[in-house]
């Protein structure tokens, strides 16, 4: 039953000539999928929508080929096939009750339009306004007679955006597009009617959203995207122009790191003061984001009257039906988000979205996985899962809610494997919430039994007579240097000088003085370690053969934030840098460019370069004359393949969705969508 508390977010809301049936709005995010996996993309928005959101988008569709953002698959409405391929996911969506949203996208000096080749039009004679990305060339400067075919090509693509059926239909006025571009008192050096005054520079939005009204003519509610920030009051004067245009705001931040913040630096919620300011100068109807987890958080913004809905991007893709499990009063079910962006890199990678705490995420057409209804199997098992880490635990709780008799031993008193270790590091707390979901859950089932401090050996488990074993006993870091950049690992190494990043994640005491981090991994681990040796009183070096600290978090959206919050605590970065030789007193480092050496004095180095996986029993498993008895024994998780955690969460839920079936891997996991031919 409901808690009464959360009534609120399941009130109707009527947003211009249409009705959300609740508060709940999955605002338009990035997919990895767009126009190039319709029917991968349509089936995962479906799930949104059966899962309870009032509202689901698509991600930023673009209105013609000068907006091209080729390799990433952004949606497009463009032709009659884009009308027929958005039709597919507006009809899943309203299978289920919600209304669905597209976010038409003018992309402006953004891009490049590596794939049309026209050049790209913005405001001025400029590269690309995207540091994230190098591509050469620049946009071309737009004239009036440009300006009048952007609201044609914008007005086109509201008419097939209706075609298609949806029920909200954006300008989509932030983000550094192209809006943006004339809204900034900085890039718009116009003369004429569209720059200048503040007025003129909202003149284009405004005639968009009006346009876009006229197209739509009641078939749709228009929304806009647009930014609010309290630290820039023209955002107010600005807003305050268009105030009651459209029928719905969707509002963000002008600190792209604020609003797509990873969970080590922003929280639940961090929006809510800039958008409500914005709220009290509207009668329309305000949706946000926040990354909010908690019901009761929704609740409050709510009713405060701070936003009228609640937006999610990375909250309805950890857990896809959070509104239908508020609505039974079952919250402690929620999936919670945990805030690591692993769902923003997939995109950025060119691939489906990946989740963290939701392996289905992205696998709903191809492999037709559903984050709620996992089938049983006609034929329960018993199985063992040695290890409860990510992996063990994902595939115990699936296991079990297929119907198989598990058991799942773990060697230490703690579940969680490295994610409860990690989770104890700076700024990582969250992170405990895929152990503590996959704990609760397996609670709830009578066939899945849970042993602690239970180690097991290859005669332990051919004791137990079980049908199959699933092994999951993780990985652990090496100290001897091999990794990314080096094949053979260190020249030279004095293994007393030699500090495993274990003594750190296992909470044990370490050296003190100069500590030497090595980091081959280029992720979240060493900058954290650092961080946690700054706390014990070490004095930190960071040595990395990248160019920049964190590297792969440039695609979690955190590289700048780590890198700060490094420099802040007073660890000294040392970039484009190999380590190749340890001696007692210092490490060699060698540019990776010159080869030239230099010495660093130094207590301790600790390498960040290669996990190893665990294998012991599973190799004695396979080796013992009894194994044939066994009905498969497998590998999965880290220690299989040491990866990130989203790839352990993922492995577990493959082997108990595959387990006692043959599969074959390249007509199961090589499913694609293929164009029309001709």
């Amino acid at each position: 039953m409901r808690d009464p508390r959360h009534d609120i977010l399941f009130e109707p809301l009527r947003i211009g000539p249409v009705t959300a049936k609740n508060r709940f709005y999955q605002v338009p995010h990035c997919t990895g999928m767009g126009w190039r996996r319709p029917n991968a993309l349509a089936a995962m928005r479906g799930v949104k929508a059966e899962g309870g959101w009032g509202v689901v988008n698509t991600e930023y569709c673009s209105v013609h080929p000068t907006s091209d953002n080729a390799a990433f698959p952004n949606a497009t409405l463009w032709d009659d096939d884009d009308v027929r391929a958005n039709a597919a996911m507006v009809d899943a969506v309203h299978a289920h009750g919600a209304l669905a949203g597209v976010e038409l996208w003018l992309a402006g000096g953004m891009v490049t339009n590596l794939s049309t080749r026209l050049p790209a039009l913005g405001l001025r004679n400029r590269p690309q306004t995207d540091n994230n990305e190098l591509n050469q060339g620049q946009s071309r400067k737009i004239d009036k007679s440009d300006i009048r075919d952007i609201r044609k090509w914008h007005r086109d693509a509201a008419l097939r955006a209706v075609q298609a059926g949806f029920d909200i239909v954006y300008v989509y006025a932030t983000h550094g597009y192209l809006l943006s571009e004339f809204l900034d008192a900085d890039t718009n050096t116009r003369t004429d009617e569209y720059g200048g005054s503040l007025e003129n520079r909202v003149r284009l939005i405004r005639e968009l959203i009006e346009d876009t009204r006229e197209a739509v003519a009641g078939r749709a509610a228009v929304a806009t995207r647009f930014t609010v920030d309290l630290t820039t009051p023209e955002s107010y004067d600005a807003f305050g122009l268009l105030a009651d245009l459209p029928d719905l705001w969707d509002l963000t931040v002008g600190n792209y790191d604020i609003e797509m913040g990873h969970s080590r630096f922003v929280k639940e919620g961090a929006l809510v003061a800039d958008v409500a300011r914005a709220k009290t100068m509207t009668s329309k109807p305000v949706v946000a984001v926040g990354r909010f987890t908690s019901p009761d958080t929704m609740a409050q913004v709510i009713r405060s009257g701070g936003q009228d809905m609640i937006g999610a991007a990375r909250p309805s893709i950890a857990d896809p039906f959070m509104p239908n499990k508020i609505d039974a009063g079952a919250s402690d079910d929620i999936r919670e988000c945990i805030g690591c962006n692993i769902c923003y890199a997939s995109d950025s990678q060119h691939v489906p979205t990946r989740c963290t705490q939701n392996p289905t995420m992205g696998e709903e057409w191809r492999l037709g996985w559903h984050p709620e209804h996992i089938p049983t199997d006609p034929e329960p098992a018993s199985v063992l899962v040695v290890g409860a880490g990510p992996a063990g635990l994902e595939a115990a709780r699936v296991l079990g809610l297929r119907g198989h008799s598990v058991m799942l031993a773990e060697a230490t008193r703690d579940l969680g494997g490295r994610v409860t270790r990690e989770a104890k590091l700076p700024g990582l707390s969250e992170w405990a919430r895929v152990c503590d979901w996959r704990v609760g859950q397996i609670a709830k089932l009578d066939n899945v039994t849970v042993y602690r401090e239970s180690p097991m050996n290859a005669l332990d488990v051919l004791d137990l007579g079980v049908d199959h074993v699933l092994v999951a006993t993780g990985a652990r870091w090496t100290t001897d240097g091999i990794g990314r950049h080096s094949a053979v690992g260190f020249d030279e190494a004095d293994h007393a000088m030699l500090l495993s990043a274990e003594t750190v994640l296992n909470g044990d005491e370490t050296p003190a003085g100069h500590i030497v981090i090595y980091d081959d991994d280029h992720y979240y681990l060493g900058p954290v370690i650092a961080l946690e040796l700054v706390k014990r009183g070490n004095r930190v070096t960071l040595v990395t053969p990248q160019g920049r600290a964190c590297a792969f978090g440039e695609l979690t959206q955190e590289q700048a934030q780590t890198i700060a919050a490094l420099l802040e605590a007073g660890v000294t970065l040392q970039t484009n840098q190999a380590v190749n030789v340890v001696q007692q007193g210092f490490a060699t480092l060698t540019c990776v460019f010159s080869g030239q050496e230099t010495q660093l004095t130094c207590d301790a180095v600790l390498p960040l370069t290669r996990r190893m996986p665990v294998t012991d029993l599973y190799e004695t498993l396979l080796a013992h004359p009894d194994a044939q008895r066994l009905g498969s024994i497998t590998r999965i998780g880290d220690a299989e393949a040491p990866s990130i955690i989203a790839a352990a969460v993922y492995s577990g839920h493959r082997a108990a969705m595959d387990l006692g079936k043959p599969v074959d891997l390249a007509a199961r996991y090589g499913k694609r969508e293929h164009p029309r031919v001709g």
